[in-house]
């Protein structure tokens, strides 16, 4: 006989409103988004399944975590009753995300109500039998949470690559030191209002990358199983059948409260219309560069519109930036090119770990498949 969600777990809702979030706060702050937010004060301490109570698109965000953290009011808290183990749950949950946009209630917001939660059935099986599924699967996600650490650090260093290089302007020089800190000489730009090294220029980002927006597609558009990643107004907002850019490229969010957000796309990617291409086909102005350039360079300065802010080709391309020499460029691009290249090798060989553990998933909570 399958068990419920009700009778495995003490389920629990957050207090807060969704606008609580504090930049910065030293704890996490669940509320129906995908990952959460900050905070500066913690309500709960346990070791918990947290869910998502409404989302505009029905799909209800399953997260897992223990610690100190808050949580928004329609986020469910859910902890394990003796006989349950909190990662089966989970991951329990994780396989009825497609079912629970099913059984979502109501027309503009998706709502998920109490009774469809703890309604929610899964096998009945043993405490040993749960915790040794929730192993096979804890350590596909273990490997892939251990990879995005690697890549954060890889960004972290291309990224302090570039402020040594170009900001502070302590680029090798001619005997491979440090150009300003070495007294390397120093010319004062008027139209950037700065000194610059000697050679350098000024320039705007329309005349070094081709900025346009493309052609979007629906929602209904999209395929769950699609070979390609979507970047839209989130980052990665889909997959699709089609393609439209071969090459990685950055893609700035251009419209809505994540207006500014800068993603650099994976190869064989569609780009929607709800994000502004940036891209140069000079092989020493790899998306690595252009990434920390926009990051640097005031990209807050041209989004216009409070009520729906937005940003516009015609207000990005004139986007003063500084022009490095040639010379300098094209050895960052050599220096990162390794570094970026082992980035998305990681992003390909998660998308393996998801597809094993997305597989594996229904395979073992069915029983399907056993643990030896």
């Amino acid at each position: 006989m399958d068990k419920t969600i009700g009778l495995a777990c003490n389920i629990s809702t957050g207090k807060l409103d969704a606008n609580q979030a504090v930049s910065g706060g030293e704890y996490p702050f669940f509320t129906c988004a995908e990952f959460p937010d900050q905070i500066d004060h913690f309500a709960y301490d346990d070791d918990v399944v947290l869910v998502a109570g409404n989302n505009a698109r029905g799909n209800f965000h399953v997260s897992r975590y223990k610690g100190k953290f808050n949580a928004y009011q329609r986020t469910y808290i859910l902890t394990a009753k003796e006989g349950f183990n909190i990662d089966y749950v989970y991951y329990a949950l994780k396989l009825e995300l497609k079912r629970l946009r099913e059984k979502s209630q109501g027309s503009q917001t998706k709502f998920l109500t109490m009774p469809i939660l703890t309604g929610i059935h899964f096998r009945d099986i043993t405490g040993d039998e749960q915790t040794e599924i929730a192993n096979v699967l804890s350590v596909i996600d273990k490997k892939i949470e251990l990879n995005n650490r690697i890549n954060a650090e890889l960004e972290a260093m291309a990224k302090t690559l570039y402020d040594y290089w170009f900001v502070q302007f302590d680029f090798p020089d001619a005997n491979g030191k440090p150009y300003k800190t070495s007294g390397g000489k120093m010319v004062y730009n008027p139209t950037l209002k700065r000194e610059i090294p000697e050679g350098w220029s000024d320039g705007t980002l329309g005349e070094i990358a081709e900025l346009y927006q493309p052609k979007t597609i629906s929602e209904k558009e999209m395929a769950e199983d699609g070979e390609f990643l979507v970047y839209g107004a989130n980052g990665i907002v889909g997959r699709y059948d089609q393609y439209n850019h071969e090459q990685s490229v950055v893609a700035v969010t251009c419209r809505g409260n994540s207006c500014g957000e800068i993603n650099v796309t994976r190869p064989f990617s569609w780009i929607t219309g709800n994000a502004m291409v940036v891209k140069t086909d000079s092989h020493f102005l790899p998306p690595t560069y252009i990434y920390n350039l926009l990051r640097s360079a005031g990209l807050e300065n041209v989004i216009t519109g409070s009520a729906q802010p937005q940003i516009t080709r015609t207000n990005l391309a004139p986007m003063r930036i500084i022009r490095p020499a040639e010379k300098v460029l094209t050895g960052y691009a050599e220096f990162v090119k390794p570094n970026f290249e082992k980035r998305m090798a990681i992003l390909d060989e998660n998308e393996k770990l998801e597809k094993l553990r997305d597989w594996l998933l229904p395979m073992l909570m069915n029983g399907q498949v056993t643990v030896k």
